[in-house]
């Protein structure tokens, strides 16, 4: 095998193409837009999106507190025609989708090719749309995770608070090994079951462009299906997650007590 290579001082030239993906595999996203999937369907807090705290509906504050945490548009991917009107009422930015989409994921990236066909958004930023007091700090921490060029998709945990919640089976559990002092760390598995080293994750994720796109295109995997779990998925298939650690888990809204519990908080 003969190996040519070019002489001393000799320039070498690469494709546009090459150096844009170069470019766009490399660097941490600049240009972020935070999604917010909502739909009426809830078994236990019938209507969940629009129900009232203190004058307002709960995708309202949503909608508020990612838009204070200034990391780009705000948009709220609606699958009903209630949730857009709520939101265009306001002033707020809503794009409807198919009522019908299986996950969350899959609702943001229908939002996303709609509103954003260019693709000049590099990072979507998924905000769950029943945390109505989250602090917006806590949305900025997100992001922070795909600093690193081999990251796909960011997610947040927080320390245990007890035991009890330790072993509640409807709180996943993500374990990661953290090295001394770092608040970053890779995500190795997410379960329901309990963990020794494990930490309590927050479903909030910030996916890169690139990485949202091949994810909902992937088939269900086998430990997603036992586990229930949709971010098993992605590791399944060899998409690296990283989870920054927070202080805090934000307070969701499930049910009627969840409400007026956000209701106190919000007053």
């Amino acid at each position: 095998m003969v190996l040519l290579y070019p002489p001393p001082g000799a320039m070498i030239r690469f494709s546009k193409s090459v150096l844009d993906r170069y470019s766009s595999t490399m660097s941490k996203p600049i240009n972020p837009i935070v999604l917010i999937p909502s739909r009426l369907a809830s078994t236990r807090l019938p209507d969940k999106p629009l129900a009232d705290i203190n004058g307002t509906p709960m995708i309202v504050h949503c909608l508020r507190r990612a838009e204070e945490a200034d990391l780009g548009p705000v948009v709220v991917a609606c699958g009903d025609a209630e949730i857009a009107s709520v939101i265009r009422d306001i002033g707020g930015q809503a794009a409807m989708t198919n009522p019908d989409h299986p996950s969350g994921s899959d609702r943001i990236y229908e939002a996303l090719c709609q509103i954003d066909p260019d693709g000049k958004h590099d990072c979507i930023i998924n905000v769950q749309g029943d945390l109505p007091t989250i602090d917006p700090a806590i949305i900025r921490a997100v992001f922070e995770p795909l600093a690193d060029p081999d990251v796909d998709i960011s997610t947040l945990v927080a320390e245990f608070a007890d035991e009890e919640e330790r072993t509640d089976p409807n709180i996943t559990t993500a374990v990661i090994g953290y090295l001394p002092g770092a608040t970053t760390g890779r995500a190795l598995y997410f379960t329901r079951a309990s963990m020794p080293m494990g930490y309590h994750h927050i479903g909030l994720y910030a996916f890169r462009r690139d990485a949202l796109r091949r994810f909902v295109q992937l088939e269900p995997g086998v430990l997603e299906q036992r586990e229930k779990l949709e971010q098993l998925r992605a590791l399944e298939n060899g998409m690296r997650i990283d989870a920054a650690l927070v202080d805090t888990v934000p307070f969701g809204v499930d049910t009627p007590a969840d409400l007026v519990k956000a209701r106190e908080l919000l007053a």
